[in-house]
């Protein structure tokens, strides 16, 4: 945890449930340790939403779609999901949460390696938020910034590895090297892109806010 964890536990405790149908997945998600964004990133998220107002977001990253939902939530009428993901079981669920919440015509899960898939994906998203394997958000990025037109906004979760991203490598375990690499490259990215403006905030397990300033 990155942040004191009675502050995080005192502002959960202000966070307000409003739709009982998102709760439940929501709260489901969790009981079963599925990596579904925290509490506090949530309402982050909602903001960023709302003030934006995007038409179209893409997704990278679905688990059981609950992040998909609650973004779609707050777009403005017509808005539209793209979001992407991989694990059989999870699109899975995915999909029944869908059906459920009756958006088919607003939700489009693409099911497959993000990378392939990103690839192939033409035109451009609104806000993009970033929320999959983390040692492979380095590379998605050129494929994030060509979908991303200018001042579109791209939400990357998870950026500071609860605190981890500060230590020297050899202070991490040799397992974790690799990704925690790859998330000081990325980060670097992001700070030193002359296209993007970005702001990285320890909420959560942290969250870099970038905007796309130019073509």
């Amino acid at each position: 945890m990155i942040v004191n964890e009675n502050v995080t536990d005192y502002l959960r405790s202000l966070i307000k449930e409003e739709d009982d149908f998102l709760d439940g997945i929501e709260r489901q998600a969790r009981k079963d340790h599925v990596p579904i964004v925290k509490p506090e990133t949530k309402e982050f998220l909602k903001v960023l939403v709302k003030m934006n107002q995007p038409m179209k977001i893409l997704e990278v990253g679905t688990a059981v779609g609950f992040s998909s939902l609650y973004m779609h939530k707050f777009q403005p009428e017509g808005g539209t999901v793209v979001t992407i993901e991989r694990n059989e079981g999870r699109i899975k669920r995915a999909k029944e949460n869908f059906s459920r919440a009756g958006v088919k015509d607003a939700v489009t899960l693409m099911e497959g390696d993000a990378a392939e898939i990103l690839a192939e994906l033409s035109g451009t998203f609104d806000f993009i938020f970033m929320d999959a394997a983390k040692g492979q958000y380095i590379r998605f990025f050129e494929h994030i910034l060509r979908l991303l037109p200018a001042g579109g906004i791209l939400v990357s979760d998870n950026v500071l590895q609860d605190g981890d991203i500060v230590k020297s490598r050899y202070a991490i375990e040799r397992r974790d090297r690799t990704i925690h690499k790859r998330m000081r490259e990325y980060l670097y990215t992001l700070k030193q892109h002359p296209l993007l403006d970005t702001s990285v905030l320890p909420l959560g397990d942290g969250v870099a806010v970038s905007m796309k300033t130019g073509e």
